[in-house]
């Protein structure tokens, strides 16, 4: 008869979403950093493309659905074994669509052994109108290990004329180095993104974002080298505690071309000081 009870009955249409999970161990072997273990489902790929640009191995993680939305689930497991060194970034940038309900989740697990070296040089991730997402970073370090991070975040492409309203954007970062929470730092803009990101204490108005972490022994002389290289929209802190030293650097810019212009002469220096004077940045993010 069609009523309210018939409506109840038919079911509600399961919308497909995108699940992935990739793992891969690294190890030093005969002078060389060298594959141990690689296991990859659903959407999640990780390649080790051939390259001459130095000892580092390098590993590109690729999101094959081209883009993210509420209900996706991505989770990245790298583990860095004793003296190996690897530099990690992603094919594209990660797009964050619309949201019709819930968050899109993505977290990394990474553990870098003594005496080895991670650079995490992840491409811009996207965020549009609506979007929604939830991001985790764990990172277990051991005493003598060193770690080169970024995360560069653009709400909206200038040049596309693109504004985003309304967001949720949430990242955790924990950081720990022998057991011992060494960095540790929440984000969070929910709801009206302009009114958010007008404050001079979030972003001034600039629609694109990136933090920088270094965790290394020499982290207070890199200060100078790093300061000459930014723009007036950013700065940098050497950080020194009982769990070890840290660098952190801020930067805001209006676009994500302005944001790149900054952003990759620092990481250079900064990768090429942790994972060896010959160690050029992937290709990819040659801008």
């Amino acid at each position: 008869m069609g009523g309210i009870a018939d409506q109840k009955s038919v079911p509600q249409q399961r919308l497909q979403r995108v699940r992935g999970n990739a793992r891969v161990s690294l190890v030093h072997l005969d002078g060389s950093t060298r594959l141990g273990r690689l296991y990859q489902e659903g959407s999640a790929k990780i390649r080790l493309p051939r390259t001459h640009n130095g000892s580092a191995a390098d590993i590109v993680l690729i999101n094959t659905s081209g883009g993210m939305t509420g209900g996706d689930r991505l989770d990245w497991t790298l583990e860095i074994g004793t003296n190996a060194r690897c530099v990690a970034t992603t094919q594209a940038c990660e797009k964050m669509y619309r949201s019709p309900a819930g968050a899109a989740h993505v977290t990394a697990a990474i553990k870098v052994s003594d005496g080895a070296v991670l650079s995490w040089l992840p491409q811009e991730t996207i965020l549009f109108d609506r979007s929604a997402l939830s991001r985790n970073l764990t990172v277990e370090l051991a005493p003598d290990a060193a770690l080169l991070l970024v995360e560069p975040v653009i709400l909206g492409r200038h040049a596309m004329g693109e504004t985003v309203r309304q967001a949720c954007f949430t990242d955790r970062w924990r950081v720990y180095r022998d057991g011992r929470l060494l960095h540790a730092e929440d984000k969070r803009l929910e709801g009206d993104i302009p009114a958010l990101l007008g404050r001079t204490a979030t972003t001034g108005g600039a629609r694109a974002f990136a933090t920088v972490l270094v965790v290394h022994r020499d982290a207070g002389d890199l200060v100078g080298p790093v300061r000459r290289l930014l723009g007036e929209n950013a700065g940098v802190s050497a950080i020194e505690t009982q769990a070890g030293s840290r660098l952190v650097v801020r930067m805001v810019a209006s676009g994500g071309f302005e944001l790149r212009r900054y952003l990759v002469p620092v990481i250079d220096l900064l990768n090429r000081k942790l994972a060896g004077t010959g160690q050029g940045l992937p290709k990819l993010w040659t801008i």
